[in-house]
């Protein structure tokens, strides 16, 4: 084989991108073509004429052709460099077909976000996450379904969702997760209730012995209570949302175990009353989740990042 010969199959192996020319350097080859002027070329794209100098001479090492004759009058074309200019203007034009099709994609992306969220949650904290997202993108149509921990984490999984959040001890399998924000869970009765005057706290164990008002199996708030006290009585009531919990706690049908963020206004009004607990953890994380390695992009990062503010 000649050296020619070695020199072409040399060529053609190897990566493409370290054969073809970086888009920089092919659309300055193309200014240079139309203006006439490295320099004029080199103004155009806010580099230096230096710069663009040396870009070319790369440009020719890397493809083994002079592309542009320079003098005093100005910079021309050679008829190698006029091909290669062609082969150029195909490759930009393509790219920017590209830039436009990612930017669709980025516009199609940013315009929805999909919110899954646990009934505590979705009911207390996220109005006010949601309108501060929207003070930052007015164009983002936000969807949201509230259901308990397993809920959220299956429509993230089937991709019917693009964030999450839940409250249980645990995060769901095939899930991501960052802690928001801590909360605390309360026993709670009417005012009417024997437990409302009570003098001494309740122990962990008459609690667990005790049927309650309770949210739903596969609720977090009954993850958290269950794993707390080791086991629950059967439940006297079994309500999907917080608010239905509530509105039975108030109405005196039985104590209930809530979020210290959905009380805050009967307590202070006294249609609840607080009844202390001993012998019993119940603070708990709240957590963002979203499926494993797909970290938050666009209007879901930003929402993250307002519960954290």
């Amino acid at each position: 084989m000649s050296n020619a010969e070695e020199r072409a199959g040399q060529g053609t192996t190897g990566s493409l991108a370290h054969r073809v020319p970086d888009l920089g350097a092919l659309e300055l080859l193309l200014a240079v073509a139309r203006l006439g002027s490295l320099g004029g070329a080199a103004r155009e794209l806010g580099i230096t004429q230096p710069a663009a100098s040396s870009r070319i001479r790369s440009m020719e090492r890397q493809l083994g052709v002079a592309l542009v004759d320079r003098s005093p009058r100005g910079s021309r074309l050679t008829d190698a460099g006029a091909l290669v200019t062609d082969w150029a203007r195909r490759i930009v034009e393509a790219a920017e077909a590209f830039d436009a099709g990612a930017q669709a994609l980025r516009v199609r992306r940013d315009s929805r976000l999909r919110v899954a969220a646990s009934m505590t949650i979705a009911e207390y904290l996220l109005p006010g996450w949601l309108l501060a997202l929207r003070a930052q993108r007015p164009d983002t149509a936000v969807s949201l379904h509230a259901g308990n921990s397993t809920v959220v984490a299956e429509r993230l999984l089937s991709d019917e969702a693009d964030l999450g959040f839940v409250e249980g001890l645990s995060v769901p399998a095939g899930l991501d997760s960052a802690v928001i924000a801590h909360d605390r869970l309360i026993v709670v009765t009417s005012p009417g209730h024997p437990w409302a005057r009570r003098r001494g706290a309740l122990q962990a164990s008459e609690l667990a012995a005790t049927p309650l008002i309770l949210r739903e199996k596969g609720s977090g708030t009954r993850q958290v209570l269950d794993a707390a006290l080791g086991g629950l009585a059967r439940p006297l009531i079994e309500l999907s949302s917080t608010t239905a919990v509530k509105a039975a706690a108030v109405s005196g049908a039985g104590p209930a175990v809530l979020s210290e963020l959905a009380v805050g206004e009967e307590l202070a009004m006294r249609r609840l009353v607080r009844v202390p607990v001993e012998g019993a953890a119940l603070a708990r994380d709240l957590r963002a989740v979203w499926p494993t390695g797909h970290r938050p992009t666009g209007p879901a990062r930003d929402l993250l990042s307002l519960t954290r503010g």
